[in-house]
């Protein structure tokens, strides 16, 4: 008799933090994904490293007699394949440096740490790691068979540009999306810089990726930087880099996105918040095709595509001095603009299925049907928050359903009752709170419209007959008010 399959392990995740509430809040968070041990101080964690074969240490940094950054130094040296955060109640730009320099640290989380993101910082940590252990096979593989490796990496190449093409972005046939992909697929051949806008959650990420992909520096790496998530001093280190002791913390050099990126893309998320000051460097390094590191003596040549995003109006921000005009035609040789969620309604049924899917994969739950109801409810609301929105409220919904099929009951409130928090727009109903008579009235037929079809589980000569339309008159209706069903 065959022997079943042992199940692989959990990556263990090590905590270390002298506080005893702090330790077991971490455990909750993290116990149900990771094999999760503890310990009160430095001493213990280097008895359990000894013991234990551990993928990622969580370390508070403030502990009495050691701090974080230094045990995790010595960790650096003794157990180099060790991935470490730090968790702190302290945004001190030159700990954050110190920590990144000294101790090699991968992530910094700031109390107080909200659950998800925690989890998703732990988990993209362990992704990492295998990363990391992955490449170190191929480095030893490249060096015993060239010619097997080139074809794996190829194979891996045709799938990641599968997985990133722009059928990835879901859409239906005639979609508002249709000329922007048509677009940047046209404009992907060739080596310019590229500006997306649109409104948060739009999936301007996705796009960008898209179009490195399918350009001639698709072999060559994506990388990212969100440019409003740190300050200008860490955005510069981050960007160019910086040399051993160019600054207090700079204990050694440090490598920026631009130098790692050469060859391929880099990806400046939320442009647009960046200051004029940071600016005048940007610029300089996009005329003069390269970098000069914090500290450094000679430039470094680098040959990267810039692909820019933001969702501000740009050319608006150029106008009233906020944004240097110079800089805006280098980064926006071809300006691509994501429409909002609102004014893609029909593609709602078809993103809304292909997340179904690939959430119920995530949760081992295949084969979770949205019921027209549901489906009816998610036509009705605004989405201000786009896409991510839409993923969010669809995840929490299927988290808290049972059955094959996800029916409306478990949808917020907020979007029940289609109502948002955003600016208006197709498939947009409010309360008819403000505005002339005309524009309230006009409010109230289109919540009494969409309530009328959502009763009638969109039946339209039912809610004809009801209204005393004709299939005709509804028809009208419901595209005046966004309320189209496919």
């Amino acid at each position: 008799m065959s022997r079943p399959l042992a199940q692989p392990a959990m990556p263990t995740v090590l905590i270390v933090d002298d506080e005893q509430r702090s330790q077991e809040a971490l455990r909750r968070t993290l116990e149900d994904d990771f094999t999760v041990i503890t310990a009160s101080s430095a001493d213990d964690a280097r008895c359990l490293l000894e013991e234990h074969p551990v993928h990622v240490i969580l370390c508070d940094q403030r502990m009495p007699g050691q701090t974080g950054v230094q045990f995790l130094r010595e960790v650096r040296e003794r157990w180099p394949d060790v991935v470490r955060i730090i968790i702190s109640g302290y945004a001190d730009s030159e700990e954050i440096i110190a920590g990144v320099n000294e101790a090699g640290i991968h992530r910094y989380i700031l109390k107080p740490w909200l659950p998800d993101h925690l989890l998703e910082s732990v988990r993209s940590a362990v992704e990492a790691l295998a990363l990391q252990q992955q490449t170190a096979r191929l480095d030893l593989e490249l060096r015993t068979s060239t010619r097997a490796l080139r074809q794996r990496i190829a194979t891996q190449l045709s799938l990641v540009q599968q997985q990133f093409g722009f059928d990835r972005l879901v859409r239906m046939p005639g979609s508002p999306l249709d000329g922007v992909c048509a677009m940047a697929e046209r404009v992907a051949r060739y080596d310019i810089s590229v500006l997306l806008q649109g409104e948060s959650g739009t999936g301007k990420e996705l796009l960008a990726r898209a179009i490195h992909y399918a350009s001639p520096r698709c072999a060559g790496p994506f990388v990212v930087e969100n440019c409003a998530a740190i300050p200008d001093t860490l955005l510069e280190s981050e960007l160019f880099g910086h040399k051993r002791g160019a600054f207090t913390g700079a204990f050694e050099d440090h490598v920026g996105l631009f130098q790692r990126a050469n060859g391929g893309t880099i990806f400046l998320d939320e442009i647009g918040e960046t200051s004029p000051a940071f600016q005048v460097k940007l610029l300089r390094v996009l005329q003069e095709g390269e970098v000069r590191p914090v500290g450094a003596a000679r430039p470094v040549p680098v040959d990267v595509r810039i692909i820019a995003a933001t969702h501000r109006d740009l050319e608006q921000r150029v106008r009233e001095g906020l944004f240097r005009e110079d800089l805006y035609y280098r980064i926006a040789a071809v300006t691509l603009t994501l429409p909002p969620l609102r004014e893609r309604v029909g593609d709602i049924p078809a993103i809304a299925r292909q997340i179904v899917q690939d959430v119920a994969a995530e949760l081992g739950h295949p084969g979770v049907q949205l019921s027209d109801e549901a489906l009816a409810c998610l036509l009705a609301y605004p989405w201000p928050g786009n896409i991510r929105e839409l993923r969010n409220e669809l995840a929490r919904a299927m988290t808290l359903h049972d059955g094959a099929v996800l029916s409306s009951d478990v949808f917020s409130l907020r979007v029940r009752q289609g109502r948002g928090s955003g600016a208006g727009g197709r498939g947009w109903i409010t309360e008819p709170g403000s505005g002339t008579l005309s524009e309230r009235l006009e409010v109230v037929e289109a919540m009494i419209l969409r309530d009328a079809l959502l009763r009638h589980r969109w039946n339209k000569t039912r809610t004809a007959a009801e209204l005393g339309l004709s299939r005709v008159g509804l028809r009208a209706k419901m595209r005046r008010f966004g309320l189209d069903h496919p």
